[in-house]
Protein backbone atom coordinates (compact mmCIF):
# COMPACT_ATOMS: atom_id res chain seq x y z
CA UNK A 1 0.00 0.00 0.00
CA UNK A 2 0.98 3.98 -0.22
CA UNK A 3 -0.24 7.14 -0.39
CA UNK A 4 -3.10 8.11 1.76
CA UNK A 5 -3.78 4.46 2.81
CA UNK A 6 -0.35 4.13 4.30
CA UNK A 7 2.32 1.36 4.04
CA UNK A 8 1.75 -1.87 6.05
CA UNK A 9 4.61 -3.77 7.32
CA UNK A 10 4.65 -7.55 4.78
CA UNK A 11 4.95 -10.36 6.39
CA UNK A 12 2.74 -9.23 9.79
CA UNK A 13 2.09 -11.53 12.38
CA UNK A 14 5.90 -11.84 13.57
CA UNK A 15 8.19 -9.40 15.57
CA UNK A 16 10.23 -7.16 13.49
CA UNK A 17 13.69 -7.10 13.43
CA UNK A 18 15.37 -4.82 16.37
CA UNK A 19 15.57 -1.29 15.13
CA UNK A 20 19.14 -0.12 14.60
CA UNK A 21 18.81 1.60 17.77
CA UNK A 22 19.06 -1.63 19.65
CA UNK A 23 20.81 -3.86 17.38
CA UNK A 24 23.83 -1.50 17.77
CA UNK A 25 23.01 -0.42 21.83
CA UNK A 26 25.15 2.85 22.86
CA UNK A 27 27.62 2.38 25.76
CA UNK A 28 25.08 1.85 28.71
CA UNK A 29 27.02 4.51 30.22
CA UNK A 30 26.99 8.69 30.23
CA UNK A 31 28.22 10.24 26.96
CA UNK A 32 29.84 13.62 27.04
CA UNK A 33 27.68 16.32 25.21
CA UNK A 34 30.53 18.68 23.92
CA UNK A 35 34.23 18.10 24.06
CA UNK A 36 35.32 20.97 26.70
CA UNK A 37 38.10 23.62 25.95
CA UNK A 38 41.05 23.79 28.18
CA UNK A 39 39.25 25.07 31.91
CA UNK A 40 41.08 28.10 33.27
CA UNK A 41 41.01 28.70 37.51
CA UNK A 42 37.73 29.90 37.45
CA UNK A 43 35.95 27.52 34.93
CA UNK A 44 32.65 27.16 36.61
CA UNK A 45 30.22 30.15 35.34
CA UNK A 46 27.39 30.02 37.61
CA UNK A 47 28.04 32.50 40.81
CA UNK A 48 26.23 30.07 43.75
CA UNK A 49 28.18 29.60 46.05
CA UNK A 50 29.72 26.68 46.13
CA UNK A 51 29.86 23.70 49.04
CA UNK A 52 33.13 21.84 49.48
CA UNK A 53 32.50 18.61 51.34
CA UNK A 54 34.23 18.50 54.55
CA UNK A 55 37.10 15.65 54.67
CA UNK A 56 35.05 13.55 57.71
CA UNK A 57 31.93 13.38 55.84
CA UNK A 58 33.65 12.00 52.59
CA UNK A 59 36.13 9.33 54.86
CA UNK A 60 32.32 8.54 55.97
CA UNK A 61 31.01 8.35 52.38
CA UNK A 62 34.17 5.80 51.83
CA UNK A 63 32.64 3.67 54.47
CA UNK A 64 29.15 3.69 53.55
CA UNK A 65 29.51 3.36 49.46
CA UNK A 66 31.23 1.02 47.06
CA UNK A 67 32.05 4.45 44.82
CA UNK A 68 33.48 7.69 45.80
CA UNK A 69 35.54 9.81 43.60
CA UNK A 70 37.65 12.83 43.53
CA UNK A 71 39.62 13.55 40.36
CA UNK A 72 38.86 16.80 39.12
CA UNK A 73 38.56 15.74 35.31
CA UNK A 74 35.91 12.97 36.48
CA UNK A 75 34.32 15.52 38.47
CA UNK A 76 34.29 18.15 35.75
CA UNK A 77 32.59 15.76 33.20
CA UNK A 78 30.45 14.78 35.86
CA UNK A 79 28.92 18.11 36.57
CA UNK A 80 27.09 19.06 33.19
CA UNK A 81 24.99 17.76 31.35
CA UNK A 82 23.18 18.53 26.94
CA UNK A 83 21.55 21.96 28.35
CA UNK A 84 22.28 23.81 25.24
CA UNK A 85 23.59 27.08 26.64
CA UNK A 86 26.09 24.82 28.91
CA UNK A 87 27.47 23.44 25.68
CA UNK A 88 28.41 26.91 24.54
CA UNK A 89 29.78 27.22 27.86
CA UNK A 90 32.12 24.25 27.53
CA UNK A 91 32.90 25.62 24.31
CA UNK A 92 34.63 28.65 26.05
CA UNK A 93 36.52 26.48 28.77
CA UNK A 94 33.60 26.81 31.13
CA UNK A 95 30.58 24.86 33.16
CA UNK A 96 28.25 25.87 35.13
CA UNK A 97 29.71 24.58 38.61
CA UNK A 98 31.75 21.36 39.86
CA UNK A 99 30.56 19.26 42.41
CA UNK A 100 33.24 18.58 44.96
CA UNK A 101 32.73 14.54 45.26
CA UNK A 102 31.43 12.17 43.13
CA UNK A 103 29.52 9.13 44.88
CA UNK A 104 28.18 6.28 42.76
CA UNK A 105 26.12 4.01 44.74
CA UNK A 106 25.85 -0.04 44.25
CA UNK A 107 22.69 -0.43 45.70
CA UNK A 108 19.66 1.46 47.28
CA UNK A 109 21.27 0.31 50.52
CA UNK A 110 24.00 2.55 50.31
CA UNK A 111 21.86 5.53 48.54
CA UNK A 112 20.24 6.06 51.74
CA UNK A 113 23.42 6.03 53.66
CA UNK A 114 24.98 8.78 51.24
CA UNK A 115 22.05 10.66 52.17
CA UNK A 116 21.54 10.42 55.70
CA UNK A 117 25.12 11.21 56.00
CA UNK A 118 24.58 14.33 53.88
CA UNK A 119 21.49 15.44 55.44
CA UNK A 120 23.16 15.22 58.76
CA UNK A 121 26.32 17.82 57.72
CA UNK A 122 24.14 19.88 55.40
CA UNK A 123 25.79 19.19 52.54
CA UNK A 124 24.31 19.99 49.15
CA UNK A 125 23.23 16.39 46.97
CA UNK A 126 22.36 16.60 42.85
CA UNK A 127 21.11 13.58 41.77
CA UNK A 128 22.32 12.31 38.15
CA UNK A 129 22.75 9.37 35.72
CA UNK A 130 22.86 9.51 32.09
CA UNK A 131 22.63 13.24 32.40
CA UNK A 132 21.08 13.53 29.00
CA UNK A 133 18.98 16.31 30.25
CA UNK A 134 18.67 19.45 27.95
CA UNK A 135 17.69 22.33 31.14
CA UNK A 136 20.44 21.89 33.54
CA UNK A 137 18.68 19.63 35.59
CA UNK A 138 21.61 17.72 37.08
CA UNK A 139 23.94 20.59 37.49
CA UNK A 140 25.48 20.68 40.84
CA UNK A 141 24.48 24.42 41.12
CA UNK A 142 26.42 24.88 44.61
CA UNK A 143 28.97 22.16 44.43
CA UNK A 144 28.66 19.49 47.16
CA UNK A 145 28.20 15.78 46.23
CA UNK A 146 27.22 14.44 43.11
CA UNK A 147 24.99 11.07 43.43
CA UNK A 148 25.34 9.24 40.10
CA UNK A 149 23.16 6.15 39.81
CA UNK A 150 24.39 4.90 37.04
CA UNK A 151 25.59 2.15 39.45
CA UNK A 152 22.37 0.42 40.16
CA UNK A 153 21.02 -1.03 36.56
CA UNK A 154 19.43 -3.96 35.48
CA UNK A 155 15.69 -5.22 35.05
CA UNK A 156 14.88 -6.79 38.68
CA UNK A 157 11.70 -8.92 37.68
CA UNK A 158 9.53 -9.36 34.85
CA UNK A 159 5.79 -10.29 35.62
CA UNK A 160 4.68 -10.98 31.71
CA UNK A 161 1.31 -12.60 32.84
CA UNK A 162 0.44 -9.18 33.48
CA UNK A 163 2.80 -7.12 31.89
CA UNK A 164 4.84 -4.98 34.33
CA UNK A 165 8.45 -4.71 34.72
CA UNK A 166 10.67 -4.14 38.25
CA UNK A 167 13.50 -2.02 36.76
CA UNK A 168 16.90 -0.16 38.68
CA UNK A 169 16.82 3.45 37.94
CA UNK A 170 20.07 3.87 36.59
CA UNK A 171 19.38 1.73 33.66
CA UNK A 172 19.89 3.06 30.03
CA UNK A 173 16.72 3.23 27.88
CA UNK A 174 18.28 1.30 24.95
CA UNK A 175 19.69 -1.81 26.82
CA UNK A 176 16.13 -2.11 28.99
CA UNK A 177 14.28 -1.85 25.48
CA UNK A 178 16.90 -4.56 23.70
CA UNK A 179 16.78 -7.07 26.35
CA UNK A 180 13.22 -6.82 26.68
CA UNK A 181 12.75 -7.58 23.18
CA UNK A 182 15.18 -10.21 23.03
CA UNK A 183 14.41 -11.87 26.41
CA UNK A 184 10.76 -11.29 27.30
CA UNK A 185 9.40 -10.42 23.61
CA UNK A 186 7.86 -7.19 25.37
CA UNK A 187 8.19 -3.03 25.09
CA UNK A 188 7.69 -0.50 27.01
CA UNK A 189 6.90 1.51 23.64
CA UNK A 190 9.09 4.49 25.19
CA UNK A 191 11.18 6.31 22.79
CA UNK A 192 12.74 9.14 23.42
CA UNK A 193 15.24 10.80 21.30
CA UNK A 194 17.80 10.73 23.88
CA UNK A 195 16.80 6.45 24.17
CA UNK A 196 20.48 5.65 24.50
CA UNK A 197 21.62 8.87 26.44
CA UNK A 198 19.33 8.52 29.29
CA UNK A 199 17.95 6.42 31.99
CA UNK A 200 14.64 5.22 33.59
CA UNK A 201 15.44 7.87 36.55
CA UNK A 202 16.05 10.36 34.53
CA UNK A 203 13.16 9.89 32.71
CA UNK A 204 10.62 9.58 35.74
CA UNK A 205 12.23 12.94 37.38
CA UNK A 206 11.36 15.23 34.57
CA UNK A 207 8.33 13.37 33.13
CA UNK A 208 9.80 12.27 29.97
CA UNK A 209 7.89 11.57 26.97
CA UNK A 210 9.05 8.75 23.75
CA UNK A 211 8.13 10.10 20.47
CA UNK A 212 5.34 6.71 20.65
CA UNK A 213 3.79 8.58 23.60
CA UNK A 214 0.20 8.84 21.43
CA UNK A 215 -0.51 5.27 21.74
CA UNK A 216 1.90 3.95 25.48
CA UNK A 217 1.91 7.60 27.13
CA UNK A 218 4.23 9.63 28.68
CA UNK A 219 5.80 8.04 31.77
CA UNK A 220 4.37 9.07 34.51
CA UNK A 221 1.51 6.86 32.43
CA UNK A 222 3.90 3.73 32.26
CA UNK A 223 4.85 3.98 36.07
CA UNK A 224 2.82 1.91 38.52
CA UNK A 225 4.80 2.39 41.65
CA UNK A 226 8.34 3.16 42.48
CA UNK A 227 11.22 3.19 45.30
CA UNK A 228 12.33 6.59 46.61
CA UNK A 229 15.11 7.58 49.46
CA UNK A 230 14.29 10.93 51.04
CA UNK A 231 16.59 13.28 52.32
CA UNK A 232 16.93 11.51 56.18
CA UNK A 233 17.41 7.99 54.76
CA UNK A 234 14.34 6.50 54.49
CA UNK A 235 13.22 4.30 51.88
CA UNK A 236 9.55 4.50 50.44
CA UNK A 237 8.06 2.30 48.13
CA UNK A 238 4.72 3.35 46.49
CA UNK A 239 1.97 1.87 44.21
CA UNK A 240 2.82 -1.12 42.80
CA UNK A 241 -1.12 -2.43 41.96
CA UNK A 242 -3.31 -2.17 38.99
CA UNK A 243 -5.07 1.04 40.12
CA UNK A 244 -6.69 1.49 43.01
CA UNK A 245 -8.18 4.37 45.58
CA UNK A 246 -5.84 4.30 48.89
CA UNK A 247 -5.77 7.84 48.88
CA UNK A 248 -3.33 10.28 47.28
CA UNK A 249 -0.84 8.59 44.54
CA UNK A 250 2.13 9.03 46.47
CA UNK A 251 4.03 7.74 43.04
CA UNK A 252 2.92 10.83 41.04
CA UNK A 253 5.06 12.77 44.28
CA UNK A 254 8.14 11.83 42.95
CA UNK A 255 7.36 11.74 39.50
CA UNK A 256 8.65 14.81 37.82
CA UNK A 257 10.24 16.05 41.35
CA UNK A 258 13.47 16.46 39.11
CA UNK A 259 15.43 14.77 42.67
CA UNK A 260 14.28 17.53 44.96
CA UNK A 261 12.10 15.75 47.21
CA UNK A 262 13.55 12.12 46.99
CA UNK A 263 15.86 10.20 44.81
CA UNK A 264 14.21 7.49 42.74
CA UNK A 265 16.40 3.93 42.82
CA UNK A 266 13.42 1.67 41.21
CA UNK A 267 10.52 1.58 39.29
CA UNK A 268 7.65 -0.77 38.23
CA UNK A 269 6.64 0.40 34.55
CA UNK A 270 3.78 -0.92 32.34
CA UNK A 271 5.19 -3.07 28.96
CA UNK A 272 3.11 -4.67 25.96
CA UNK A 273 3.66 -7.42 23.94
CA UNK A 274 6.42 -6.31 21.04
CA UNK A 275 3.74 -4.87 17.72
CA UNK A 276 4.29 -7.23 14.82
CA UNK A 277 2.57 -4.80 12.81
CA UNK A 278 3.28 -1.32 11.59
CA UNK A 279 1.30 1.47 8.88
CA UNK A 280 2.73 4.04 7.82
CA UNK A 281 1.74 7.45 5.77
CA UNK A 282 2.09 10.66 5.23
CA UNK A 283 0.18 14.09 4.35
CA UNK A 284 0.46 17.69 3.75
CA UNK A 285 -1.81 20.71 4.60
CA UNK A 286 -2.28 23.78 3.05
CA UNK A 287 -1.25 25.85 6.75
CA UNK A 288 -0.05 24.50 10.42
CA UNK A 289 -3.76 24.86 11.85
CA UNK A 290 -5.54 23.11 9.24
CA UNK A 291 -2.75 20.19 10.10
CA UNK A 292 -3.45 20.53 14.10
CA UNK A 293 -7.34 20.26 13.11
CA UNK A 294 -6.86 16.74 11.51
CA UNK A 295 -4.74 15.91 14.35
CA UNK A 296 -7.44 17.15 16.57
CA UNK A 297 -10.20 15.54 15.35
CA UNK A 298 -8.21 11.66 14.92
CA UNK A 299 -7.81 12.40 19.29
CA UNK A 300 -11.21 13.11 19.66
CA UNK A 301 -12.59 10.77 18.19
CA UNK A 302 -10.55 7.81 19.85
CA UNK A 303 -8.36 6.95 17.97
CA UNK A 304 -4.27 6.73 19.21
CA UNK A 305 -1.86 6.02 16.65
CA UNK A 306 1.48 5.80 17.97
CA UNK A 307 2.77 9.23 16.17
CA UNK A 308 1.15 12.13 14.62
CA UNK A 309 4.15 14.38 13.82
CA UNK A 310 2.97 17.41 11.90
CA UNK A 311 5.91 19.78 10.65
CA UNK A 312 5.31 23.80 10.27
CA UNK A 313 6.35 24.24 6.53
CA UNK A 314 9.77 25.82 7.66
CA UNK A 315 10.79 22.44 8.93
CA UNK A 316 9.02 20.45 6.36
CA UNK A 317 11.10 22.23 3.96
CA UNK A 318 14.20 21.79 6.25
CA UNK A 319 13.83 18.11 6.88
CA UNK A 320 11.87 16.90 3.92
CA UNK A 321 11.99 19.82 1.02
CA UNK A 322 8.54 19.90 0.49
CA UNK A 323 8.01 23.73 -0.75
CA UNK A 324 5.78 25.88 1.37
CA UNK A 325 3.80 22.68 2.73
CA UNK A 326 3.30 21.63 6.71
CA UNK A 327 3.21 17.91 6.66
CA UNK A 328 1.93 15.10 9.01
CA UNK A 329 3.69 11.91 9.62
CA UNK A 330 1.63 8.98 10.73
CA UNK A 331 3.05 5.81 11.93
CA UNK A 332 0.85 3.20 14.39
CA UNK A 333 1.95 -0.36 15.88
CA UNK A 334 0.39 -3.01 17.51
CA UNK A 335 -1.93 -5.72 17.21
CA UNK A 336 -3.21 -5.61 13.34
CA UNK A 337 -7.44 -5.22 14.56
CA UNK A 338 -6.51 -2.79 16.87
CA UNK A 339 -3.99 -0.67 14.35
CA UNK A 340 -5.86 -1.01 11.50
CA UNK A 341 -9.21 0.13 13.13
CA UNK A 342 -7.58 3.21 14.33
CA UNK A 343 -5.85 3.43 10.40
CA UNK A 344 -9.33 4.22 8.91
CA UNK A 345 -10.00 7.08 11.61
CA UNK A 346 -6.46 8.50 10.53
CA UNK A 347 -7.30 8.37 6.69
CA UNK A 348 -11.00 9.74 6.69
CA UNK A 349 -9.86 13.01 8.90
CA UNK A 350 -6.91 13.52 6.47
CA UNK A 351 -9.14 12.69 3.21
CA UNK A 352 -9.07 16.30 2.21
CA UNK A 353 -5.48 16.78 2.37
CA UNK A 354 -2.56 15.79 -0.13
CA UNK A 355 -1.31 13.04 0.31
CA UNK A 356 2.67 12.29 0.40
CA UNK A 357 4.89 9.43 0.11
CA UNK A 358 4.92 7.26 2.94
CA UNK A 359 8.85 7.02 2.82
CA UNK A 360 8.98 10.20 4.51
CA UNK A 361 7.85 8.47 7.67
CA UNK A 362 11.03 5.77 7.12
CA UNK A 363 13.38 9.04 7.05
CA UNK A 364 12.16 9.95 10.29
CA UNK A 365 12.48 6.87 11.86
CA UNK A 366 16.19 6.11 10.18
CA UNK A 367 17.23 9.36 11.91
CA UNK A 368 15.06 10.19 14.48
CA UNK A 369 17.94 9.68 17.32
CA UNK A 370 20.64 11.26 15.86
CA UNK A 371 21.36 14.16 18.08
CA UNK A 372 24.85 14.80 16.46
CA UNK A 373 23.79 18.07 14.76
CA UNK A 374 23.89 20.03 18.03
CA UNK A 375 27.62 19.61 18.65
CA UNK A 376 28.11 20.59 15.58
CA UNK A 377 26.24 23.52 15.54
CA UNK A 378 27.36 24.99 18.80
CA UNK A 379 30.71 23.78 18.12
CA UNK A 380 30.42 26.43 15.23
CA UNK A 381 29.41 28.90 17.14
CA UNK A 382 25.72 29.17 16.43
CA UNK A 383 22.91 29.51 19.59
CA UNK A 384 20.75 26.67 19.03
CA UNK A 385 18.05 25.32 21.18
CA UNK A 386 14.10 23.36 21.42
CA UNK A 387 11.33 24.47 23.63
CA UNK A 388 8.46 22.15 24.09
CA UNK A 389 5.15 23.14 25.82
CA UNK A 390 1.83 22.38 25.37
CA UNK A 391 -1.73 23.67 25.21
CA UNK A 392 -5.44 22.52 24.58
CA UNK A 393 -6.47 22.10 21.09
CA UNK A 394 -8.90 25.07 20.97
CA UNK A 395 -5.43 27.10 22.06
CA UNK A 396 -2.58 25.79 19.49
CA UNK A 397 -2.67 27.63 17.58
CA UNK A 398 -2.20 31.04 18.66
CA UNK A 399 0.19 29.58 21.12
CA UNK A 400 2.18 28.82 17.63
CA UNK A 401 0.87 32.06 15.92
CA UNK A 402 2.27 33.77 19.08
CA UNK A 403 5.64 32.01 20.14
CA UNK A 404 6.79 31.97 16.33
CA UNK A 405 6.24 35.61 16.08
CA UNK A 406 8.22 36.10 19.64
CA UNK A 407 11.08 34.36 18.39
CA UNK A 408 11.02 36.10 14.86
CA UNK A 409 10.72 39.60 16.55
CA UNK A 410 14.25 38.79 18.54
CA UNK A 411 17.71 39.96 17.37
CA UNK A 412 20.20 37.90 15.84
CA UNK A 413 17.31 34.94 16.10
CA UNK A 414 17.70 33.82 12.36
CA UNK A 415 15.69 30.46 12.13
CA UNK A 416 12.18 29.92 13.96
CA UNK A 417 10.27 26.87 13.65
CA UNK A 418 7.85 24.53 14.93
CA UNK A 419 6.19 20.73 14.52
CA UNK A 420 3.72 19.42 16.61
CA UNK A 421 5.25 15.92 18.10
CA UNK A 422 2.70 14.24 20.54
CA UNK A 423 -1.00 14.34 20.74
CA UNK A 424 -3.77 13.63 23.15
CA UNK A 425 -7.38 13.52 23.48
CA UNK A 426 -7.45 17.33 25.16
CA UNK A 427 -4.30 18.69 23.50
CA UNK A 428 -1.09 18.20 21.78
CA UNK A 429 3.35 19.22 22.72
CA UNK A 430 4.30 21.52 20.01
CA UNK A 431 8.04 21.72 19.58
CA UNK A 432 9.86 25.09 18.78
CA UNK A 433 12.91 25.43 17.71
CA UNK A 434 15.33 28.31 17.20
CA UNK A 435 18.68 29.46 16.12
CA UNK A 436 21.05 32.41 15.24
CA UNK A 437 24.78 33.49 15.34
CA UNK A 438 25.07 36.31 17.64
CA UNK A 439 28.29 37.81 18.84
CA UNK A 440 29.92 35.59 21.46
CA UNK A 441 29.73 38.18 23.89
CA UNK A 442 25.70 38.26 23.08
CA UNK A 443 24.81 34.55 22.72
CA UNK A 444 23.91 33.91 26.24
CA UNK A 445 21.54 37.42 26.44
CA UNK A 446 20.41 36.48 23.14
CA UNK A 447 19.19 32.77 24.68
CA UNK A 448 17.88 34.15 27.76
CA UNK A 449 15.59 36.56 25.79
CA UNK A 450 14.38 33.57 23.24
CA UNK A 451 13.73 31.86 26.43
CA UNK A 452 11.66 34.66 28.05
CA UNK A 453 10.16 35.23 24.61
CA UNK A 454 8.41 31.80 23.60
CA UNK A 455 7.61 31.03 27.80
CA UNK A 456 5.71 34.46 28.11
CA UNK A 457 3.95 34.21 24.83
CA UNK A 458 2.79 30.43 25.62
CA UNK A 459 1.66 31.14 29.13
CA UNK A 460 -0.21 34.28 28.30
CA UNK A 461 -2.06 31.99 25.75
CA UNK A 462 -2.78 29.11 28.51
CA UNK A 463 0.15 26.94 27.66
CA UNK A 464 2.12 24.83 30.11
CA UNK A 465 6.05 25.73 30.80
CA UNK A 466 7.09 21.77 29.93
CA UNK A 467 5.77 18.33 28.33
CA UNK A 468 8.84 16.62 28.47
CA UNK A 469 12.56 18.34 28.94
CA UNK A 470 11.23 19.42 32.53
CA UNK A 471 12.50 22.37 34.58
CA UNK A 472 15.63 21.60 35.80
CA UNK A 473 17.84 25.02 36.30
CA UNK A 474 16.33 26.70 32.63
CA UNK A 475 13.09 27.12 33.69
CA UNK A 476 13.42 27.87 37.00
CA UNK A 477 12.40 31.74 37.05
CA UNK A 478 9.13 30.53 35.44
CA UNK A 479 7.77 27.81 37.99
CA UNK A 480 6.49 30.37 40.34
CA UNK A 481 3.93 32.18 37.92
CA UNK A 482 3.45 28.94 35.71
CA UNK A 483 1.85 26.89 38.83
CA UNK A 484 0.07 30.22 40.47
CA UNK A 485 -0.94 29.22 43.86
CA UNK A 486 0.07 25.62 43.46
CA UNK A 487 3.53 26.47 44.06
CA UNK A 488 3.35 27.02 47.75
CA UNK A 489 1.85 23.59 48.07
CA UNK A 490 5.56 22.23 45.95
CA UNK A 491 7.47 24.56 48.48
CA UNK A 492 5.33 22.58 51.66
CA UNK A 493 6.49 19.39 50.24
CA UNK A 494 9.69 20.20 50.19
CA UNK A 495 9.87 21.74 53.31
CA UNK A 496 8.41 18.34 54.74
CA UNK A 497 10.18 15.74 52.81
CA UNK A 498 13.80 17.90 52.80
CA UNK A 499 13.54 20.34 55.72
CA UNK A 500 17.36 20.62 55.48
CA UNK A 501 16.88 21.48 51.39
CA UNK A 502 20.16 19.27 50.60
CA UNK A 503 18.15 17.39 47.83
CA UNK A 504 18.96 18.75 44.45
CA UNK A 505 18.95 22.53 45.53
CA UNK A 506 18.54 25.31 43.20
CA UNK A 507 16.32 23.58 40.84
CA UNK A 508 12.66 24.13 40.20
CA UNK A 509 12.48 27.31 41.57
CA UNK A 510 12.51 26.61 45.40
CA UNK A 511 14.43 28.56 47.53
CA UNK A 512 17.43 27.29 49.03
CA UNK A 513 19.01 27.23 51.93
CA UNK A 514 22.79 27.73 50.18
CA UNK A 515 21.83 31.20 48.78
CA UNK A 516 20.72 32.09 45.25
CA UNK A 517 21.59 30.47 42.07
CA UNK A 518 22.38 34.03 40.63
CA UNK A 519 21.51 33.00 37.29
CA UNK A 520 19.95 34.21 34.96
Amino acid sequence: MSGSTGDATPGAGSPPPLPPALADPGPGAPTAPIALAPLPPDAAHLPARRVEVPDDVVDALRDVCAEVRAAPGELVDASRDWWPLAMTWAAEGRVGQVASVLVRPGAPEEVAAVLARCNRARVPVTVAAGRSGVCGGSVPVHGGVLLDLTGLRGIRDVDATSGVVDVAAGTFGDHLERELRVDHGLTLGHWPQSLALSTVGGWLACRGAGQFSTRYGKIEDMVVGLDAVLASGRSVTTGGHAPAAAGPDLTQVFVGSEGTLGVVTGARLRAWPVPTYERSAAWSFPSFAAGLEACRRVLRRGATPAVLRLYDDVEAKRSFDLGDRHVLLVHDEGDRAVVDGMWSVVEEECAEARSEDPALVAQWLGHRNDVSFLEQLIAEGYLVDTIEVTGRWRDLPRIYERAIAALRGLPDIAAASAHQSHSYPDGACLYFSFGGRPAPDQREARYVEAWDAVTRAVLAEGGSLSHHHGVGLNRSRFVAEALGEGFSVLAALKQQLDPNGILNPGKLGLASPFGAVGWP
